[in-house]
């Protein structure tokens, strides 16, 4: 068919065509053309009367408020970078009951948040609490009768010593970002919430919620995962940790094995309970165990982990027994409580204070 059909009846028509106009042939107009009046053409508005116009005014308000938000955008930028020259360096810390002080300034509920500086020390009493907010890293909630100091803030480096009370870290930073320093061991934030306890005699107790921490004393180190506990004491430093939910016959042998038994028997006797009473959920404590027997006990440990959860490919048996870390971590990992190697690297950015 040719096209021109459709405009002005010339050429070939389309039979399917020549079909639908004879059945729409009886609706044809019959008369002539009506007429109708001419259309004047639109005058074209002056030039400020496009300007109120309602597109032009939407344009304009739309143009206005780009600005405004670029001033306002620029303005925030702007003031980001300006040095500040009112605020002090240190942590905010505010009363939640009490009067707590910082080194031997009280301060209470009322007043405005006041700085813990590098080197200071907070001190709760019997009727006193506190809050840290740490910026873009954390808080600390502060119990009754505590006393720690700020040992070092920023920079990747934010570090208290507890040296006495009780503390509630919840902590949103990079792992090994924060830690904290007690008489006994030092605990490494790996991405958690925690609570850490110091007595007066320095023995500690370390309770993780979230996450995992990492507990270490010259080279004696333990690993607490969610729902964990871990004691600790003074010149021996952390000792095995344990799920709170295991038994009370299991957690008394264990306390035993790391603070109380006194000779290699003893140690042994409750060694063996341990490993009979252990769950597979209790793989955690068997495995910081291979690191804290003696050596010639070591294969019993190793047989009875395996029982609760067999090694993965690349552990043996002959690497555990002589303590290969590479091996050790592979096997920690299987057990589904993190991953050994956000410690590994951690460990390195932080250093043990000097005594």
């Amino acid at each position: 068919m040719n096209d021109d059909y459709l405009w002005d009846g010339s050429g070939e028509p389309d039979p399917e065509i020549q079909k639908l106009e004879n059945r729409l042939a009886k609706f044809r107009h019959q008369g002539e053309a009506p007429e109708f009046a001419g259309i004047p053409a639109p005058r074209q508005p002056r030039f400020w009367q496009r300007l109120v116009s309602s597109d032009w005014s939407s344009q304009l308000r739309a143009a206005a408020t780009a600005a405004v938000l670029f001033m306002a955008a620029f303005g925030i930028f702007w003031w980001s970078r300006k040095p500040s020259t009112t605020s002090e360096p240190g942590w905010d810390v505010e009363s939640v009951a009490g009067t707590p002080k910082v080194e031997s300034s009280a301060f209470g509920r009322n007043a405005s948040a006041t700085k813990l500086g590098i080197g200071q020390t907070l001190v709760t009493d019997s009727h006193s609490k506190a809050n840290i907010s740490i910026a873009d890293i954390g808080t600390v909630n502060v119990e009754t009768n505590t006393r720690l100091r700020l040992v070092a803030g920023g920079n990747g480096h934010n570090r208290l010593a507890l040296d006495r009370g009780t503390i509630h870290a919840y902590i949103w930073a990079l792992p090994g970002e924060f830690t904290v320093d007690t008489p006994s061991a030092i605990a490494v934030d790996l991405g958690c919430s925690y609570t850490l306890e110091v007595d007066d005699a320095g023995a500690g107790l370390l309770r993780t919620t979230l996450g995992w921490v990492g507990f270490k004393l010259d080279g004696h180190e333990a690993f607490i995962p969610a729902g964990a506990v871990c004691a600790t004491r003074p010149k021996v430093g952390p000792g095995t940790p344990y799920f709170d939910d295991a038994s009370a016959s299991f957690r008394e042998s264990l306390s035993k094995f790391d603070f109380g038994a006194s000779t290699a028997d003893e140690r042994s006797a409750e060694l063996g309970k341990i490993l009979a009473e252990s769950r597979q959920r209790d793989a955690l404590t068997v495995w910081h165990l291979l690191a804290r027997v003696d050596e010639s006990e070591r294969g019993s440990v190793y047989d009875r982990l395996a029982t609760l959860v067999p090694p993965p490919s690349g552990v043996s048996r002959d690497g555990i027994l002589r303590l290969d870390q590479k091996m050790l971590d592979l096997w920690w990992n299987q057990l589904g409580l993190g991953d050994a190697s956000l410690w590994r690297t951690w460990e390195r950015s932080w250093s043990e204070p000097k005594s």
